[in-house]
This record gives C-alpha cells, sequence and structure tokens, in this order.
C-alpha cells in the first residue's frame, strides 16, 4: 500500500484549535476551564432563526439549492445592504457560501492563478496565508510593524519592491480587532486600483464595531470582493453559512467553481439565516455584552503585565503583547491553559516573526466567564 501526501498539507497548524482540543480534554476530566482562545459567540442563533430551522425540519424538504444561494436569501442579504450601509446592491450579485471559509476558497480560485502574488497583513488570520499557500498562491505578509492597519503606503512599499497581484485585508481585523477608518479604506482601495492589485476586503466583523459605523469596501468600489458571514454578529459560526458580493464579471466563475467544489451551502442554514436580519434587538444585546467585557479587559489587562499590541476597535479580540512574561506565546498559553485552567491562542497564529511575544484573548463569552478569566491570571502570574 502506498500512501501520497502533498506538499498542500504541510500547512502550519491552527494553533487556536489545538488549544481549544487540549481544552475540552481538559473540560472532559472535570476541570473548569475558561476558554477565550476561539472567536466563537457563547451565545445560540436568534430565536427567529431556530425557529425557521425547526419549521424546515418539520416540514422536511431539505435539499440542494442554486450554487449561488437561495434568491430569497439573496434579496435579504442585498436589503441588508441598503438598510444598515445605505447601498444598493444586485442580489445577482451575491453568492450564498459554506460560511466565509467556502468563500475565501472561491475568491483565491476564480481571482488567481498558482504563482500570484497576493499580500496579506501581519499580524493577520492564519487560514488566509495557509488557504493561499494551499493553493499554490505566493503569500507576501506585509509587517505593520506597530501600524494598527493595513494601508496604502503599506501596499505600494510592498508592490514596488515586486509587484502584487492581490490584496487581502479586514476590518475590523482579527486577532487585533483594529477598524480601517473610511478614509484610509478610500485610499487604500484607490491605490490598489491604480496599481491594478485585485482587492477583497473581509468584513465578517462588521455590526461590532465600537467606535463608530460599519464602512464597507463596496461604499468605494465596485471592483472589490466582499467577504461577509452569519457567524459572528450573528451568533451562528456552527451553521455554516456566509456570502459574498461580487464584480459582476466574476459571479459567472464563482458560481461554475461552486458548483463543482460546494453544489450549494446547506439548505436549511439558508432557510434559517433568511430570519437573522430581523434580529437586530436580541443580538444587540450581545453585542452590548460584548461592550461590557472590552471595557472590563481595557482596565485590567495593563496590570496584569498585557498591555494591547493594537487597537481594540471592534470584532471580540484583545491582541496584548506579553513579552513582559514569554518570548515563547505558544508555551506560555500551553502552560497557562494547564495551570491557570484559562485558554487563549498564542501569537505565532497571526504572526510567524513577531508572534512569539503575543496572546490573542476573545472576550465573546459571558462577563462572569472575563471575571474568573482575570482573577485566574492574575492570581497564576503573582
Amino acid at each position: 500500500m502506498v500512501v501520497s501526501l502533498s506538499r498542500r498539507g504541510a500547512v502550519a497548524p491552527f494553533h487556536a484549535m489545538d488549544i481549544l482540543a487540549a481544552a475540552n480534554r481538559l473540560q472532559i476530566t472535570g476541570v473548569p476551564v475558561v476558554s477565550m482562545a476561539v472567536g466563537q459567540p457563547s451565545d445560540p442563533a436568534p430565536a427567529v432563526v431556530r425557529a425557521a430551522a425547526a419549521k424546515a425540519l418539520v416540514d422536511g424538504q431539505i435539499g440542494y439549492t442554486d450554487a449561488l444561494g437561495m434568491r430569497v436569501l439573496r434579496e435579504a442579504i442585498a436589503s441588508h445592504y441598503f438598510d444598515h450601509y445605505g447601498l444598493e446592491v444586485d442580489a445577482g450579485r451575491i453568492a450564498v457560501t459554506t460560511g466565509s471559509s467556502a468563500a475565501f476558497n472561491l475568491a483565491f480560485l476564480a481571482m488567481f492563478d498558482s504563482g500570484d502574488r497576493v499580500a496579506i497583513a501581519s499580524p493577520g488570520y492564519p487560514a488566509y496565508r495557509n488557504i493561499l499557500a494551499a493553493l499554490g498562491l505566493d503569500v507576501v505578509e506585509i509587517a505593520l510593524d506597530g501600524a494598527p492597519y493595513l494601508d496604502a503606503d503599506h501596499l505600494l512599499r510592498a508592490h514596488r519592491e515586486r509587484p502584487l497581484n492581490g490584496v487581502l485585508f479586514a476590518s475590523p481585523a482579527n486577532p487585533t480587532g483594529a477598524v480601517i477608518p473610511p478614509d484610509a479604506l478610500k485610499a487604500l482601495l484607490a491605490t490598489a486600483k491604480d496599481l491594478g492589485i485585485a482587492a477583497i476586503s473581509d468584513e465578517i466583523y462588521h455590526r461590532l464595531d465600537y467606535a463608530g459605523p460599519d464602512t464597507t469596501a463596496l461604499a468605494y468600489s465596485s471592483d472589490v470582493t466582499v467577504i461577509n458571514s452569519f457567524s459572528k454578529y450573528y451568533c451562528m459560526t456552527g451553521w455554516r453559512i456566509g456570502w459574498m458580493v461580487l464584480p459582476e464579471e466574476m459571479v459567472r466563475p464563482i458560481e461554475r467553481i461552486a458548483q463543482s467544489l460546494y453544489i450549494s451551502a446547506p439548505a436549511l442554514s439558508q432557510i434559517a439565516a433568511t430570519q437573522a436580519f430581523s434580529a437586530t434587538p436580541e443580538l444587540d444585546a450581545v453585542k452590548a455584552r460584548y461592550q461590557l467585557n472590552r471595557a472590563l479587559l481595557m482596565q485590567r489587562l495593563e496590570g496584569l503585565g498585557f498591555p494591547l499590541a493594537a487597537p481594540m476597535d471592534g470584532a471580540f479580540y484583545a491582541y496584548c503583547d506579553v513579552s513582559r512574561h514569554t518570548n515563547d506565546s505558544l508555551e506560555f498559553a500551553s502552560r497557562m491553559l494547564a495551570e491557570a485552567h484559562v485558554a487563549a491562542t498564542p501569537g505565532t497564529d497571526f504572526d510567524l516573526l513577531g508572534g512569539h511575544s503575543t496572546l490573542r484573548l476573545s472576550y465573546a463569552g459571558s462577563n462572569d466567564d472575563m471575571i474568573e478569566a482575570l482573577e485566574r491570571l492574575e492570581k497564576w502570574l503573582r
């Protein structure tokens, strides 16, 4: 018997998931772990979402949908852009996907060829790097060097060193929570267009901005590909449902690739997601708790020797400088879990060069969990 292993499988592990698995093993043995490792809301999907799913199960007809998604959901997403951003978006430009993860796969496959150079920010979400590498693309990590977000000057300098084919950016960002201000976002998109660089905007943490109203890249460009998801603000991580807003010329290529890779996003999740936009009062109450947790961490982290390495403008993350305690964030996170029973994600997930001295804390849990985690850390660090 011969086992064949491709080079694509040699991507780096996502340490957040390894830490989560270790935390789950501890909890099985009865150890009460407070998890601040994974970016997952602790609340269930809104009641109207769950009710729509329950009705669909009773009705019993759960099958394939169009590869681009159910028309009723695409129209609901288009209405969301008008209601939330004041933008008219044609439902025909929207593709419903199996979470934002599938959207990134589809975007990279439809937009770039093997060997193309695609820029991302460092620190940044590790799945960007790993998916791009697995698809044979050349990942260009632009070090922010203390800057809160990727801007037009970063892009211009990287392109001058060697031309880029694409750029992917997120606002609010993972792991930092930093938001790109409207003027800087507009300049970044204009620079990308002038240089002939295709742009992808990750907006999955929209509606979780604490510094001001959301600004979508679509406000400044019809050429940008926007990716969003029902996972974060809408508390639907396990439902695996997201969407893309595409330039007109990309719709059919995305549809052709999706037909073969996914057939369609899960029909049950699509049916449920059509109700998500009506659940704003329930979801804003969840967001209000995130704001309480955020304020608590901003007040306490400095005193623990965990000063912020980036502004906590959005999402539900605190990206901390832990150089006072360690120069090996993976070992530190493992020890913190084993001894303090608090799970966090090592910065090496997000920054291969500087992440050895950073740690990401998710504050998507309950307020009681945040208080307990801080008390445990204070006791442990003594």
